[in-house]
């Protein structure tokens, strides 16, 4: 599933002998299938797993995949590379962005990759994050909206001139775009009144 050159174990045995007993590495997988995929590595303990985790046993310590980013990281490698000023250990993932929904793809996955890929990257300077709800037989998208966009005075500028205009352009079969989100329970809305502009420019 996934190699760990001899360097690179190398290289977790001394960050670990630095940490103390008992620890593992942990690598997990976020926005998987999207432009925004990456990995991420984390120490762990054993009371930190959520017991879905992929175990690779490797000389001296244990390294975990968590499960749901397995099946991302098929053909996967990690290696270590020295240097003068240190070293750089390096993931080469081939398949944890996915690939592009092709024409023949449903529209659930088309509108949750253009969601993934271009909306989310663009609003996350505010804060901001969309999720797909449901996608209706007569291609209505219903979205929720999370983040500094929920409970934000310019949510429906963002939504019309921005998520709307992208997925329509990306996805033609969409016939409306609607926000099933109850804004009035925002905690943290980037704009709280009626200023500033658009989370997506």
């Amino acid at each position: 599933m996934i190699d760990i050159s001899d360097r690179a174990q190398q290289h977790f045995r001394r960050l670990l002998a630095q940490q103390g007993d008992e620890l593992g590495i942990l690598l997990r997988v976020t926005a998987p299938g999207t432009p925004a995929a990456n990995c991420e590595l984390e120490f762990c303990e054993p009371r930190d797993l959520a017991g879905n985790e992929w175990l690779i046993e490797c000389e001296g310590f244990n390294f975990y995949l968590e499960g749901t980013g397995a099946r991302w990281l098929e053909g996967a490698s990690i290696d270590y590379e020295p240097n003068p000023t240190g070293g750089q250990l390096n993931i080469r993932a081939p398949r944890i962005k996915g690939e592009i929904p092709g024409a023949d793809a449903g529209l659930i996955e088309r509108v949750r990759y253009v969601l993934e890929a271009e909306i989310n990257p663009r609003i996350a300077s505010h804060g901001g994050r969309v999720s797909l709800l449901e996608v209706s037989s007569d291609g209505a998208v219903l979205l929720q909206f999370g983040g500094g966009c929920h409970g934000c005075s310019m949510v429906d500028v963002t939504l019309k001139n921005g998520v709307e205009k992208t997925l329509r352009e990306r996805v033609p079969e969409i016939t409306a775009v609607r926000d099933a989100t109850d804004h009035s329970g925002g905690r943290n809305p980037y704009y709280k009144e009626k200023a500033g502009s658009s989370a997506m420019r």
